[in-house]
């Protein structure tokens, strides 16, 4: 949280909250977080644990420990650096990275700069065309994963944006003064145009969207009609890994399995969509019950601490996902910044499993967590 204090100093105010904020009253946005503290871990003394592994597999590949980058939109508004510094810190921790579909870095560049697993978050769109075009594209530059978020029929109301004077895309006048206060950064996205949606741009052309800007052709595609049948056409046009971003009951993680999906990530969108909407750690336990056997299960959201992340696989996730949890130190100080938030939470999972008594992430299971009881 010390990166987040940094972060705060670092941007525009406009884009800080934006980073930050969550949906109405933000009580999912903090529920994420404190529902960990729900949870109380049970050691086993005296077990050997001079040899810790952090190892495990995700969509068929071995990764260094059982955390993701999560996917998240244009990430130069929060530093210059942006997608390629994220990109170069998760190939060092040997982590799976995330590109969103607006990212602000190519399908192309990241295949070219990346060499580790790699997923691509994509939305099925009105046009199936530009979204097969984005398939296409993430498998010749040779992504592992897909990944179809499905919780945002409509935009959640974001009422920092709009308080602040970011909202839709466009700043408002009130935001100016802040924005004067950080010239470096507003040259870089007014100027630079760091905030290009450069992946649906080298996808649609520009008579596609002539009386409208990119964004709001973007937001004229999301699709309210879709239904699990269309799950089911995107499993046939994709022959790797699928995800789906965005359920949390045992019913649409059952309908995922029946769609041809291989993993869910349990994520309420950073509490930035449904307030009110359940925390993923606590839609762990009934998932990993019913599905384990069918679905990997990632727990996105809330993930602040390693004892968090030893949670969550304890209950049954087979990895964490973590979005604010880079933004912040990404913002506070590029490549460096996410390196030093990486380290930090790295060696806080390993130093929970030996405190836990348990030397590999494998082995976590039910008996070392317990629901805390009311009053503690």
């Amino acid at each position: 949280m010390d990166f987040r204090e940094i972060a705060r100093r670092k941007l525009p105010a406009a884009i800080f909250h934006y980073l930050d904020g969550g949906a109405d009253d933000e009580w999912t946005y903090h529920r994420n977080t404190l529902a960990f503290d729900d949870y109380e871990l049970l050691p086993a003394q005296l077990s050997d644990v001079s040899n810790i592994n952090l190892k495990s597999t995700l969509f068929g590949e071995e990764i260094d420990w059982p955390v993701m980058i999560a996917p998240t939109g244009a990430s130069k508004l929060f530093h210059a650096a942006g997608e390629p510094a994220v990109i170069r810190a998760a190939e060092k921790f040997g982590m799976i990275y995330s590109l969103s579909t607006l990212g602000t870095i190519t399908i192309e560049d990241v295949g070219a700069a990346c060499k580790a697993p790699k997923m691509y978050q994509l939305y099925v769109f009105k046009d199936r065309g530009l979204t097969r075009d984005l398939i296409d594209r993430c498998r010749a530059a040779g992504f592992r994963a897909l990944c179809l978020t499905v919780d945002t029929p409509v935009a959640g109301n974001r009422e920092r944006d709009h308080v602040y004077g970011f909202a839709t895309g466009k700043f408002r006048l009130r935001s100016v003064p802040s924005m004067l206060q950080h010239p470096g950064w507003l040259y870089r996205v007014l100027i630079g145009k760091d905030l290009e949606m450069v992946n649906l741009a080298a996808s649609v052309r520009p008579d596609q969207f002539a009386d409208m800007s990119l964004l709001e052709y973007f937001n004229s595609q999301l699709d309210r009609s879709l239904t699990w049948q269309d799950v089911e056409w995107l499993a046939e046009q994709w022959d790797g890994p699928l995800v789906i971003k965005g359920v949390q009951t045992v019913a649409d993680c059952r309908h995922a399995a029946n769609s041809g999906a291989t993993a869910v990530m349990l994520s309420n969108h950073g509490g930035r969509q449904l307030d009110g909407a359940p925390a993923p750690v606590d839609c762990i336990a009934d998932v990993a019950d019913a599905l384990h056997d069918r679905l990997e299960i990632i727990c996105d959201g809330g993930v602040r601490r390693g004892t968090h992340v030893v949670k969550a696989l304890a209950m049954g996730a087979n990895a964490c996902s973590i979005g604010r949890g880079y933004l912040y130190p990404l913002a506070a100080g590029g490549q460096a910044g996410v390196e030093r938030g990486l380290t930090l939470l790295r060696d806080e999972v390993e130093r929970t499993l030996a405190l836990l008594g348990c030397d590999s992430v494998d082995k976590l299971g039910p008996s070392f967590i317990q629901r805390s009881l009311p009053g503690h």
